[in-house]
């Protein structure tokens, strides 16, 4: 749980989530429960088939869960909305679109009126810093600069949530770097509530205030470890002893599934 429950934005209550694969059951998550403050950036990360993208799914409403709740503002959530924006690591723009095209598009959909579309259109480009490229198509661009396009999309609707899987998993290291950086950028300036799901520890450690350490078989929480770190973060952040004393013990929590060190250890 978080620190002060009066902010918390999302709250998965004794959440279950249960498949039938090839005629047979399968647990992919089994009584969790996690909340996640108001405007808080949390990172997932654990080994493949702990039910992170279930997780995500869920928070998204795109699954239901077999048991438990998942609620925003103390709400159930039923159901997709504008209020959670959704990136995947795919980009999944249009490629016929442009850039400012497809940053419109949910605004189309939810029929805000022109004047307004364009004003958070040109927010939304100095946002990520695509001005330039506003009326390139997603073709045009470099891996960084597409992922830049689908996080600006999701801002333009104004969600008060972002879910991100695997973001920055198809970009080169340096460009994931940038991202990185980019990405908090515009948490700052916004300060949306995130929750991020990625297989990197280093990326994890760098970006969150939390870092969710999930178990598989079934996918459950094994550790929450806090990043004690101030924002903004920097290269002398990542570089610090204290940085990679948090990163070791996220690491080791991940690959060998360590219970937490004592402070008196």
């Amino acid at each position: 749980m978080s620190a002060d429950a009066m902010n918390d934005k999302i709250v998965f209550d004794a959440v279950s989530c249960s498949f039938t694969i090839d005629e047979q059951p399968f647990q992919a998550i089994d009584r969790l429960s996690l909340s996640i403050g108001d405007g808080e950036f949390v990172t997932l990360v654990g080994p493949s088939g702990c039910g992170k993208s279930t997780l995500m799914n869920l928070a998204a409403g795109l699954l239901e869960p077999s048991a438990g709740e998942v609620r925003l503002d103390g709400k159930v959530i039923a159901g997709p909305s504008p209020e959670r924006g959704v990136i995947f690591q795919q980009y999944a723009l249009f490629p016929w679109l442009t850039v400012s095209q497809n940053i419109e598009f949910g605004l189309k959909i939810s029929h805000t009126p022109k004047n307004e579309r364009e004003a958070i259109v040109q927010k939304c480009l100095d946002l990520v810093g695509l001005r330039q490229f506003a009326n390139a198509l997603p073709k045009t661009l470099s891996g960084g600069m597409k992922q830049r396009c689908a996080i600006a999309r999701a801002y333009a609707v104004n969600p008060q949530i972002l879910l991100m899987d695997e973001p920055f998993g198809a970009l080169d290291a340096l460009t994931r770097v940038k991202m990185q950086d980019q990405l908090l950028d515009t948490w700052t300036q916004e300060k949306r509530t995130v929750m991020l799901i990625t297989h990197d520890v280093e990326e994890a450690v760098y970006l969150a205030r939390r870092v969710v350490v999930m178990a598989a078989q079934p996918g459950r929480i094994h550790q929450i470890i806090p990043v004690d770190l101030p924002y903004p973060r920097t290269e002398a952040i990542r570089l610090s002893e204290e940085f990679l004393q948090i990163k070791n013990a996220v690491w080791r929590a991940v690959y060998h599934q360590t219970p937490p060190i004592s402070s008196e250890s």
